[in-house]
């Protein structure tokens, strides 16, 4: 079972009202610094900065091929563990050298903007047992709901065909996504954010991903709030996974427990 108490009240009120208005409305994304990509922080600056010269040095001549690399530095540089601090700045996040799946899909994004693409995120209320493999003996205190703030960016179509928003799940392309290696099954080390430049991640089941395929995490999604022009305009709307005492005491444990660490 999981649990409704340690939860924000404002994000079981008001979460579905307020997602179906969301949904039906175009949101454009920004380049802009927000309290959470903090961009002009020398940390990040000196992450950008390491991103083009690894992206020059590998011929990475396109932002999702650029972005393709500061994807593999954070895989490496900075370490995955279940932090609950969603709004954890960027530059903290690399100062500490590890965070959750989310902070650093934010750092992802932040690198992005400082490289100058656009980026947004979709608000995504995920079923808390989705994480019931991480902690079998800890499902009483799983979230009802999980909110996951899933990025977007703007990228160029190939063939000068304009832009399209472009779901982090789809930075990486080739055959046989999904295939060899199976789908993601949130066990072990790897996380989403490991996890997308390996295997097809998929929260809406299309025909080429429905049923058992691998990649469809469908029937995990309650809720789909919507876009936003950051993730800090998403959780300023719907508050985070857990409320303000649970995420002060479960942080110290959490955010130094590695993913795929035993319970």
């Amino acid at each position: 079972m999981t649990s409704r108490l340690l939860m924000p009240v404002r994000t079981v009120r008001t979460a579905r009202a307020e997602g179906a208005e969301a949904s039906a409305r175009e949101v454009p994304g920004s380049t802009r610094p927000t309290p959470v990509l903090d961009l002009e922080h020398p940390l990040v600056t000196a992450l950008v900065a390491r991103v083009w010269r690894e992206s020059e040095a590998r011929g990475a001549v396109t932002d999702r091929a650029r972005l393709q690399v500061a994807h593999g530095i954070l895989v490496t540089a900075v370490r995955p563990v279940y932090s609950v601090e969603d709004r954890r700045r960027v530059s903290r996040t690399l100062r500490l050298g590890r965070g959750s799946c989310s902070q650093r899909m934010a750092a992802l994004e932040a690198v992005a903007r400082s490289l100058g693409v656009e980026t947004r995120v979709r608000g995504l209320l995920v079923d808390g047992t989705f994480w019931y493999p991480r902690f079998p003996k800890l499902r009483a205190f799983v979230p009802e709901e999980v909110l996951l703030a899933w990025p977007e960016f703007r990228l160029a179509g190939s063939a000068g065909t304009g832009t399209a928003w472009v779901p982090i799940a789809e930075l990486f392309t080739g055959p046989g996504r999904g295939g060899h290696g199976g789908g993601f099954t949130n066990v072990g080390a790897e996380t989403l954010f490991e996890a997308v430049a390996r295997t097809a991640v998929d929260w809406d089941a299309p025909a080429a991903c429905a049923g058992p395929a691998p990649c469809d995490l469908s029937a995990h999604l309650r809720t789909d709030l919507g876009r936003f022009s950051s993730r800090d305009e998403l959780f300023d709307l719907h508050g985070q996974t857990l409320c303000r005492p649970a995420r002060t005491l479960a942080e110290p444990v959490l955010g130094r427990w590695s993913a795929g660490a035993a319970v």
